[in-house]
């Protein structure tokens, strides 16, 4: 199939990932426009997903905070207040969960120089960073031997705010107050620019953050995605969507939420009494409308979506993918999903459908890429490729 036009290109063509959770080293050695990971559940489909946004967002501390806090990997701490907080486990990121000086996370292309990669490590403080903690005096600092969590990537070399000492470990107050400090002490350069990126979780789309996208593509003519998805499992019926309820300081207690227009019903209803599948087939819709130039990120594409609808599903996420320049990455362990991308794949002209699946041996990760005609045949002769 053809590449598209030449500004329709792929942030990632390959993919490398080195020392990240529970991957020890794993190359794939293709991505496409759309990229669906299938395998049996643990065999690090989603943390594939979760180092591609950490890439995505060139490593940024918010999103390693978000990630560590979503696998409940935090300690409560003791702030410059005196008062219990969460503090995210950054070491629990790291393959092993127990970083060292020669141990660091790589994530990027499989190919070309590694500065397209991104490197987070931990370190010692260079001789600046050194000079600013010392003007903190000993009694802000842990005991022991002092290391930076660090970040290179595209020539630029940075440090998280986000610091700890290796023989301290039970200084929950030392550690948690030098934390804050330290962000707003350091002087380092700005990670370099973030990629658009959108992440759905195997639930539906929270009211909130539907709202949110939704404001982003109101009468533009990204809404009729938005329409025309709701109709992949509502038919025709559907006529329009609009957000109603209270976006002010009530927005809590009566929230915004979707409301659907059906012919021949005098009273939208709301989207969410319409069924799973409907929610989240519009949540998928506005992730791609919002992504724009980006990348998606679907986990358990499959839920709430009905087998004899994936065919449909797919066709319209490989079509809207291209024409929005968004790079998609998905996991699934469903053999209907599967079947649907595949056979959606290998209609559509001017994009790219791969089918990648992931096995472990021996604690270690391996990825079988499905070519195009592989995944025809799959389809169509019902080859198990999970």
């Amino acid at each position: 199939m053809s590449e598209g036009p030449p500004n329709n290109h792929l942030h990632l063509r390959n993919l490398s990932i080195k020392g990240f959770r529970g991957i020890d080293d794993l190359l794939i050695p293709r991505l496409g426009r759309v990229t669906l990971l299938a395998g049996k559940n643990g065999v690090g489909k989603t943390t594939v997903l979760e180092a591609c946004r950490v890439y995505a967002a060139s490593g940024r501390h918010a999103v390693l905070s978000e990630l560590a806090r979503g696998h409940e990997e935090y300690s409560a701490v003791t702030d410059e207040d005196g008062e219990r907080r969460p503090m995210p486990n950054m070491e629990a990121l790291f393959h092993g969960r127990d970083p060292s000086l020669e141990g660091c996370i790589e994530i990027g292309p499989g190919n070309g120089s590694t500065k397209d990669r991104l490197r987070i490590e931990i370190a010692h403080p260079s001789k600046k960073q050194a000079a600013i903690l010392e003007k903190m005096g000993p009694d802000n600092l842990p005991e022991g031997d002092l290391r930076v969590l660090k970040t290179v990537f595209q020539g630029r070399e940075y440090v998280t705010p986000w610091l700890f000492a290796r023989d301290a470990w039970s200084s929950d107050r030392s550690r948690s107050s030098l934390s804050y400090r330290w962000q707003r002490l350091s002087d380092q350069d700005e990670p370099p620019p973030a990629i658009e990126c959108v992440s759905l979780g195997p639930g539906l789309m929270p009211n909130d953050a539907a709202a949110a996208f939704w404001d982003n593509v109101a009468m533009k003519s990204e809404e009729a995605y938005a329409v025309e998805a709701l109709r992949l499992v509502l038919g025709n019926a559907v006529e329009s969507v609009v957000m109603v309820g209270d976006a002010g300081p009530r927005a809590r207690e009566h929230g915004r939420r979707a409301v659907v227009k059906l012919r021949d019903h005098d009273r939208r209803v709301p989207l969410k009494s319409l069924g799973d599948g409907a929610t989240r087939l519009f949540g998928v819709a506005l992730a791609l409308a919002n992504s724009r130039q980006g990348f998606l990120f679907i986990d358990e594409a499959e839920n709430g979506i009905h087998y004899s609808v994936q065919h449909d599903f797919w066709h319209m996420v490989l079509k809207t993918a291209h024409e929005n320049n968004v790079q998609v990455l998905a996991t699934t362990h469903s053999w209907d999903c599967i079947t649907g991308f595949a056979q959606a794949a290998t209609e559509i002209d001017g994009t790219e459908g791969v089918l990648v699946r992931l096995d472990k041996e021996n604690d270690r990760i391996r990825a079988t890429e499905y070519s195009e005609s592989e995944l025809e045949t799959a389809a169509v002769q019902g080859i198990e490729v999970r």
